[in-house]
Order: structure tokens, then sequence, then C-alpha cells
């Protein structure tokens, strides 16, 4: 899937940097190629819940943000956060400030 199909997936407009930090989160991603249908799968899934796929301003990881108000919305968010990880054996890191993930990649084991 090209790098510009894959920005406006998320919402992006594509641009030279976008497209550039695109192909950092490519290299830096484990199975890149093997979960991107599934992230983007995942970001349609996350709108319903004020929630989303985003590229990360502070590491080269696709993120998921979890920005929902209503406490029920959270806890559905994170419940499909957590089915999609175990699904598709994708290996997260949850911060623990924030309600936010970032994607590693896919997890062999």
């Amino acid at each position: 899937m090209e790098k510009e199909a894959v920005l406006t997936g998320l919402g992006y407009v594509p641009n030279e940097a976008l497209i550039a930090q695109m192909g950092k989160i490519e290299k830096n991603t484990n199975g890149y190629g093997k979960i991107l249908k599934h992230i983007l799968d995942l970001h349609t899934h996350l709108r319903v819940n004020d929630s989303f796929v985003a590229l990360s301003n502070t590491k080269d990881y696709f993120k998921i943000k979890v920005e929902v108000k209503s406490p029920e919305l959270e806890q559905e968010a994170h419940k499909k956060i957590k089915h999609f990880s175990e699904k598709f054996k994708i290996d997260m890191e949850k911060l623990q400030s924030k309600n936010t993930y970032y994607i590693k990649g896919f997890n062999h084991q």
C-alpha cells in the first residue's frame, strides 16, 4: 500500500515530511506490511469511540489515541485495542500516564 494512501486513510493530507515519516515508521515497525491493513481497520473502528490511529510526533511508530470523554466509551475503545493486539499478534506499548499506545509491530511468538 502506498504511503500516500495510508496517510489519507488516517486523515492526513500527504506531503513530503509525512511521507518521509511514514518511511521511518515502516522501517521501525516489525512486520509493517503484514499489519498495515489491520491498523487502518482499527482506525475506522475506533472513530466511533472518539479515538484514532495517528503518526507519533515523538517516536517512529503509529500511535493510538483514546480521547473519549465517556467512561463507557473509553472502556469500549480499550477493549477494541486489546482485541486488535491479541487477534493480530501486535506488540504495543501503553504509556502509563496517557491513553496512548505505540504500535511496535507484529509479534511472532
